[in-house]
């Protein structure tokens, strides 16, 4: 049985590091599996999750067996697979947290007091990330916290398109001549890092309840990988990194 590294007294509690990671990504077919800078995409956020200062462990929950022995090859735990129903593109991402929790209670008691999901499709976030809003959420006590990035554009300039071509305003227009300067400002989730009390997922079965907040990253280390574009750009990012997205527990360039 794994021993769980004892939890930092600048949180309340163990904070479970989970990686999900599952095999059958459309977009990108192998998507956890391809090489950007040198390394499987999935390695950078096992990295990553292991420099952290406040997680207890950092678990891998996926349903591919290739993706298993890549997370144990760069130190995740691997303790299960995932089931196949909880793999599947139409699959609640909630499910298959509460089953890694489910599954460490009955496999070795382990009960953390929060969840710090991480996805691989987010390869620049770094340690000093993770730790920041975990430091921020010991320090404010939300029941959930995510990471977001400012707008570079405003939702108030945003446009719908109507059957018959026309744009329309996304948001209620107000103001007769808007400036950004003069909107307040926006942010938007970027994916990075979902942080949530187990009592608030357990009792709400959604990442975002009420009381959510954010911690504010630095967009150079945003980028989230969806479409081909961005895995050949993050492979462009992590092969000739900028200062502030080289790898560095501290973050001393943010």
């Amino acid at each position: 049985m794994p021993t769980p590294a004892p939890h930092n007294a600048e949180t309340a509690g163990p904070i479970l590091g989970l990686i999900t990671a599952r095999g059958g990504s459309k977009r990108i077919p192998g998507k956890n599996l391809r090489i950007a800078g040198g390394k499987p995409l999935l390695a950078w956020t096992i990295e990553a999750a292991l420099q952290s200062r406040l997680l207890s462990r950092v678990v891998l929950s996926t349903d591919d067996p290739q993706i298993a022995a890549a997370g144990r090859l760069y130190g995740a735990e691997v303790p299960f697979l995932r089931p196949a129903e909880l793999a599947t593109d139409t699959s609640a991402h909630i499910l298959c947290v509460l089953d890694a929790l489910d599954r460490l209670r009955d496999l070795d008691g382990f009960a953390p007091t929060a969840v710090c999901l991480l996805q691989p499709t987010s390869p620049l976030r770094q340690a000093c990330d993770i730790d920041a809003l975990l430091t921020q959420a010991a320090a404010t006590r939300p029941p959930a916290m995510v990471s977001v990035n400012a707008c570079t554009e405003h939702p108030y300039f945003a446009r719908s398109v109507s059957a018959t071509g026309e744009l329309m305003p996304f948001v209620p227009q107000n103001l007769a001549y808007a400036r950004e300067q003069d909107l307040e400002p926006a942010c938007f989730i970027n994916g990075a890092i979902y942080y949530n009390t187990v009592e608030s997922l357990r009792k709400h079965k959604t990442f975002y309840p009420e009381g959510l907040r954010g911690h504010l990253m630095p967009r150079e280390r945003s980028l989230q990988v969806d479409e081909p574009f961005d895995l050949h750009l993050a492979d462009l990012l992590l092969s000739n990194p900028m200062p502030s997205t080289a790898r560095s527990t501290g973050c001393e360039n943010s």
